[in-house]
This record gives C-alpha cells, sequence and structure tokens, in this order.
C-alpha cells in the first residue's frame, strides 16, 4: 500500500483481523483434494462527520465469492439470515434453560 495514511490503515487492518480472531469467525482447516480456495480482498472506507472532518477508517476482509461456479465449485448456495421469530425463539430456549451464547 503506497500512499500517506499507510500506517493508519495497517493499524486498521489489524484491528480487523484481531477482531475476527477474537470472535472465532474461521477455522483453519486442510484444503481437500481437488478443492480451490476463495481469494479475499481488503475494502477500505472512511467515515466523514457533518463537517466532513475524519471520523475513523473501516477494512473490511471480504471474500471474493464472484471468482466461483456454479456446479464446478460450488452445487447449492444458502443466504446466512435469520428471522426474527427463529432469534427470538433461540433466545427464549436459552433463557428458559439457563444456557449460554457463544
Amino acid at each position: 500500500m503506497n500512499c500517506r495514511e499507510s500506517k493508519s490503515w495497517y493499524y486498521v487492518m489489524k484491528e480487523e483481523m484481531n477482531s475476527m480472531a477474537s470472535n472465532r469467525v474461521w477455522d483453519l482447516v486442510e484444503l481437500p483434494v481437488g478443492a480451490k480456495a476463495i481469494g479475499c480482498k481488503w475494502v477500505f472506507k472512511t467515515k466523514r462527520d457533518s463537517l466532513d472532518n475524519l471520523d475513523r477508517r473501516k477494512a473490511r476482509l471480504v471474500a471474493k465469492g464472484f471468482t466461483q461456479r456454479e456446479g464446478i465449485d460450488y452445487k447449492e448456495t444458502f443466504s446466512p439470515v435469520s428471522k426474527k421469530d427463529s432469534l427470538r425463539i433461540i433466545l427464549a430456549l436459552l433463557a428458559h434453560f439457563d444456557l449460554e451464547l457463544q
């Protein structure tokens, strides 16, 4: 990265990596024979306040899923979202059985 703010961006990238590690976003596994790893890239965003002063910098590490080909790299896709009712039921069960969610 070649810019005047590169040190600031590296700091934000390190924060994002530390956050993902502490939240256990992924597990390192062996790549199966014949499988192809999905690449990733950094997306940077600068947040500004109402007076257009720099408020903060954000960096996100995103997967390049667009490189996959249907039928070759995957067969089905699912959206990782939940409905409010599903979440409420899970939270109610956790409270009822005095369980903790990680």
